[in-house]
């Protein structure tokens, strides 16, 4: 890009490529952002704000978690220790950059450790396919429902992704037989369970790929720069296999949530920040995440784990997504309800689905409602609205 070169009275240095948009597009931005201004008359510290990074509003509505650029510093730190980011990775960036994950685990850590960095707009299959293959990508990051559009596309077994060493998932579970069948696909690469949130910067804790065989299901352990629990609602430990909610303490933490005081002060009850996650911990120290604390399902004063439900709807040959949820009930209190898509094709009915279920798990885990549709509802990080399925057949329930 010599014209640009000559455009700027600095020295430029290119350390990504974007694919997508027209070239008049980005030299322009560049020729107006990158030229030096006069530098602003302001000290910065370490517990300045930086950024209001916004929640991913699954649950809730977002907010804005304000984080420091000494928590940022801190979580950095944490993603180059136990990630393993290395100079020699090629690696595409598929999520919008305001996706925390994507942003401050990949793009930030990764330009430190001098990471090539490919970006484009949006992970569509056709695009990031193709430039797996093109590019020699060594290192690439998605959440599940990704990982599941890429693995259903007709050109995942065709193109050649052997370059591909180091490959990370995260921010909503995923379900352990498509980790399964990933992992039988690509056998060349080492997986990362990446867990989090927004609040944390978003890393807190990793299952490396050593650990993977042996406990696929897990989260694996804190990050360098974080300590978590696992806690009664009395904020006691629980013991080892023993459900309660996780909580952190750690530098890389928001200090508060913008305009909203009373849910900074609920957040942070105890001394430990309350990520709102259900789980457990193994007898060796590993982290097991069961669901959001909100969507954990009271069938008859019986507490159901969505993740569980799914998990045995995803080993149905037809099944490619699913996501459950509670609805309301007058005599069970919430029923457990499944939303289903289909794979192409497949013609599985409810009764099947049901009866598929049954032999894995108990009785009152089954679902009593099952939905099928073409498409869960997703926000632009890619991941499933389950706020917004309660919505729809709640209000479908009420005018039938």
């Amino acid at each position: 890009m010599p014209h640009l070169e000559e455009a700027l009275p600095v020295p430029l240095r290119l350390l990504g490529t974007f694919h997508g948009g027209a070239q008049s597009d980005v030299l322009t931005w560049a020729q107006d952002e990158l030229r030096p201004a006069t530098p602003p008359e302001v000290d910065l510290g370490g517990d300045d704000l930086a950024q209001l990074l916004y929640t991913s509003g699954t649950t809730a509505l977002p907010k804005g978690a304000m984080m420091t650029h000494a928590a940022l510093h801190a979580h950095y730190l944490s993603c180059l220790h136990d990630l393993d980011l290395a100079r020699s990775d090629v690696t595409l960036a598929g999520l919008p950059l305001y996706h925390s994950a994507q942003m401050h685990v990949f793009l930030m850590p990764g330009l430190l450790a001098g990471v090539t960095c490919h970006l484009i707009t949006a992970p569509a299959p056709d695009v990031v396919l193709p430039l797996l293959e093109a590019k020699n990508i060594t290192s690439f990051f998605a959440p599940p429902t990704v990982w599941l559009s890429l693995l259903h596309h007709p050109e995942f077994r065709t193109r050649d992704l052997s370059h591909l060493k180091k490959l990370y998932y995260g921010a909503s579970i995923m379900p352990t037989p498509v980790l399964q069948e990933i992992m039988e696909a690509l056998p060349q690469a080492g997986f990362y369970n990446c867990y989090g949130q927004s609040e944390l910067g978003p890393l807190a804790t990793v299952l490396t790929p050593e650990e993977h065989r042996e406990r696929p299901a897990s989260a694996g352990r804190p990050v360098l720069n974080v300590q978590t629990r696992v806690v009664d609602p009395d904020m006691q430990d629980t013991a080892p296999g023993e459900l309660g909610e996780i909580v952190h303490r750690s530098p890389q933490l928001l200090v508060g949530y913008w305009d909203k005081p009373g849910e900074t002060e609920e957040a942070f009850a105890g001394g430990w920040f309350h990520s709102g996650d259900l789980g457990y911990w193994d007898a060796e120290g590993y982290l097991y995440v069961v669901d959001r604390v909100k969507d954990v399902i009271n069938t008859g004063g019986v507490l159901v784990a969505g993740r569980e439900v799914e998990e045995a709807l995803y080993t149905h040959p037809d099944v490619s997504e699913v996501a459950v949820i509670a609805l309301p009930h007058e005599r069970w209190i919430e029923t457990v309800t499944a939303v289903v898509v289909l794979r192409p094709g497949s013609e599985a009915t409810a009764d099947e689905l049901r009866d598929h279920a049954r032999q894995q798990l108990a009785a009152f885990k089954v679902p009593k409602n099952i939905y099928f549709t073409e498409q869960l509802p997703r926000n632009t990080a890619g991941k499933i609205l389950k706020r917004e399925l309660r919505e729809q057949l709640s209000q479908q329930a009420q005018q039938a």
